[in-house]
C-alpha cells in the first residue's frame, strides 16, 4: 500500500518542481532555494498554516525544523503504524537554505551544534546525505535552524481513493480554511476520539 502511494506522490508532485532544484547525493549549494517536503498530521497542519513551523526541541541533528527534498521520505511521518493515510498530509515548501553543513555521519563533531557559534562556524542547515548510515531509511534529510527560511508553497495529501484501486494523491488545499471537508473529518474524529475516551 505504501509503495502505491509513495508512486502517485512523487507522479503528483513532478509537474511543481519547474524554477526549483531537487537535492540528490550532492551538498546543497548555499544561499540556494530548494523544494523540501514535511510530512505532518491535518492537527499539526493547520497550526502550521496559523503559525508557522517551529523549532523541534531535539533529534538526529538538534534542534530546528526537519524536511527532506526526498518526498517519500516525508510521507513517513510522523512515523506511526496506527495513523491512518487519511490522517497524514505532507507541506510541500520552499527553503532558503542559507550555509550548509553535511553531517555524514553519527558522533559528528557538529552534529548537533552546527548552529551554535561557539564551536565554530555557524550554519544555517544540517544535511545528512542519502546512504550515510545515520537514517535507517537510507533517505537525504535536512534540519533547518530558522523556520523563517521556510515558506509553504502548498499541501499533498492522501485521499480517499475508488473501491478496489489503493490509495491515491491530490493537491489539498493552501491553507486549511480552504478545506471544509478536511476540517469537518477533523472535527468528527476528535467528536469520536472524545467520545471514546469518555466511554471506554
Amino acid at each position: 500500500m505504501y509503495h502505491q502511494l509513495f508512486k502517485s506522490l512523487e507522479y503528483a508532485d513532478l509537474h511543481l518542481l519547474n524554477g526549483f532544484d531537487r537535492i540528490g547525493h550532492e551538498q546543497p549549494n548555499c544561499d540556494q532555494t530548494y523544494v523540501m517536503y514535511h510530512g505532518t498530521t491535518w492537527t499539526n497542519a493547520t497550526a502550521i498554516q496559523r503559525d508557522g513551523f517551529k523549532q523541534s526541541a531535539d533529534g538526529m541533528l538538534g534542534r530546528g525544523v526537519y524536511l527532506s527534498c526526498d518526498l517519500k521520505k516525508a510521507s513517513r511521518y510522523p512515523i506511526d503504524p496506527a495513523l491512518p493515510d487519511s490522517e497524514r498530509v505532507v507541506f510541500r515548501v520552499k527553503v532558503n537554505v542559507g550555509n550548509v553543513i553535511a553531517i555524514n555521519r553519527q558522533r559528528h563533531p557538529r552534529q548537533k551544534n552546527w548552529h551554535d557559534y561557539r564551536y565554530g562556524e555557524v550554519f544555517d542547515t544540517a544535511w545528512c546525505p542519502p546512504d550515510c548510515g545515520m537514517t535507517k531509511s537510507g533517505l537525504e534529510e535536512d534540519c533547518v535552524w530558522d523556520p523563517n527560511r521556510i515558506k509553504i508553497d502548498r499541501c499533498i495529501a492522501p485521499t480517499p481513493a475508488p473501491l478496489m484501486q489503493g490509495p491515491t494523491v491530490a493537491e489539498a488545499p493552501r491553507s486549511m480554511a480552504e478545506a471544509p471537508g478536511a476540517m469537518m473529518i477533523m472535527g468528527i474524529g476528535i467528536i469520536l476520539l472524545f467520545l471514546y475516551s469518555i466511554f471506554a
